[in-house]
């Protein structure tokens, strides 16, 4: 069978997703815990006022790198967001077809990025 002929993956192809999704999805989570205690660390640097410019270059360097974290935190809780709902739809069956096409997306494609819900041929549609 072709996989343009296939509507759904196997039980066996959706069990290797789910092990590659719970692969990422756990690493995912070790890292938004390290980005969230790098980012409460980062408050951590004393309490001392001075009036040096040296102080002032230094707290809004920090500032910077706490907002860079805290986007860093959030593109990792959308990710893991992503990772879980793939899990979803692989328990209801709906996982690996294209939500644009209704298509089987590529085995490689889902390998490479296991939340996609949309084929290589629809996410390239939707940049034109």
């Amino acid at each position: 069978m072709s996989q343009e002929a296939k509507t759904r993956y196997s039980e066996n192809e959706l069990k290797e997703f789910e092990a590659i999704i719970l692969d990422k999805l756990e690493l995912a989570k070790n890292e938004l815990n390290e980005l969230k205690k790098s980012i409460t660390k980062g408050g951590d640097t004393g309490t001392d006022i001075t009036n040096n410019s040296t102080k002032v270059l230094e707290d809004g360097a920090d500032t910077m790198e706490k907002e860079n974290m805290n986007q860093l935190a959030a593109r990792q809780q959308k990710f893991i967001n992503n990772l879980e709902n793939a899990l979803i739809r692989i328990k209801n069956g709906t996982y690996g077809i294209c939500i644009d096409t209704g298509k089987l997306i590529a085995k490689e494609r889902l390998k490479a990025v296991p939340h996609t819900m949309h084929s290589i041929e629809a996410k390239l549609a939707q940049r034109n």
